[in-house]
């Protein structure tokens, strides 16, 4: 079996690690929140000092990080994963982040002789807690071939996008289409709630038409419109996302107007305070800034 490590136990990290764990797998994991360690300690995983400890131990390495700076300085950095990983190993990382960084740390990887891919998460935090995660994994078919066992011990569903690379632009394209919803839902019931209409009967008209959507169908009808902004996906983390986004989409010479709206509408959110709010929340906020009474089921 191959010794696993991970690197990254917050939100989404810890419960994804501790799936390994529960289904036998030897875990080496390093976090810099000592209380992480030790809550995954107590499911069965071993502490590590160092990110350089778990990479020279380890054949696969995962890690699940806040953002691009992070990952390249953990992974590419002068102490990092690369330097200290054996060659033949694995660098598997589940992060969401620019893809250049992606492609950049793939060809490090590449000639140290290290495979790599990538396998952003898609679901939330209470899907990983499940063992309902979905992957959209970007490797080489031998690479992908390891690992997919484990991917299956953390989540349900898991995608092959291609090469290393396509994972992550996957997930933007993904995380465009459910953001850019959110955004476009929340002025359209904050537009309904200012016309004082029905919230259930426009409801009603908007599921039988094709103005429907998956956000607004199923995410919405659990979190804001039951009075729960509790996170699932936070403003902040949507305003991330969207700036990845953009920023990708810029590279590669194609315009994203919309994405750029939405982005600011989020920035302007998050200057407001409600950053660590769920997304679907986005049209509270807009309710607050028109000083329109919020959306609720009765």
């Amino acid at each position: 079996m191959d010794h696993v490590g991970f690197i990254g136990l917050g939100k989404m990290g810890r419960p994804m690690a501790a799936n390994l764990c529960r289904k036998g797998v030897p875990v080496l994991a390093f976090d810099i929140a000592p209380e992480a360690l030790r809550e995954l300690e107590a499911q069965g995983a071993t502490r590590a000092a160092s990110v350089a400890e778990v990479a020279a131990a380890s054949d696969i390495i995962f890690t699940m990080l806040p953002d691009s700076s992070v990952v390249d300085r953990v992974v590419g950095g002068a102490d990092g994963v690369l330097v200290h990983a054996k060659r033949g190993s694995v660098v598997v990382d589940m992060s969401t982040i620019d893809p250049r960084v992606t492609d950049a740390l793939a060809r490090a990887a590449a000639a140290k002789g290290i495979g790599f891919a990538d396998a952003p998460v898609g679901r939330l935090a209470s899907h990983a807690e499940r063992g309902e995660s979905l992957f959209m994994v970007g490797a080489a078919p031998d690479v992908f071939a390891r690992i997919e066992p484990l991917l299956e011990m953390m989540g349900t569903t898991i995608h092959h996008c291609g090469d290393v690379g396509t994972g992550m632009r996957t997930k933007l394209v993904n995380n465009f289409l459910a953001i850019v919803s959110c955004q476009l839902n929340a002025e359209a019931i904050a537009l309904s709630q200012r016309f004082g209409l029905s919230l259930e009967k426009t409801l009603d008209v908007i599921h039988g038409t094709t103005a429907t959507n998956g956000q607004l169908k199923l995410a919405w009808a659990t979190k804001v419109l039951k009075g729960d902004t509790e996170p699932g996906f936070t403003i902040d983390l949507a305003h991330k996302d969207l700036s990845l986004i953009v920023d990708a989409a810029n590279a590669d010479r194609v315009p994203v107007p919309i994405a750029a709206v939405a982005r600011e509408a989020y920035g302007a959110a998050r200057a407001q305070g409600h950053g660590t709010k769920d997304f679907s929340a986005m049209v509270d906020v807009l309710c607050e800034m028109a000083k329109i009474e919020k959306p609720r089921f009765s």
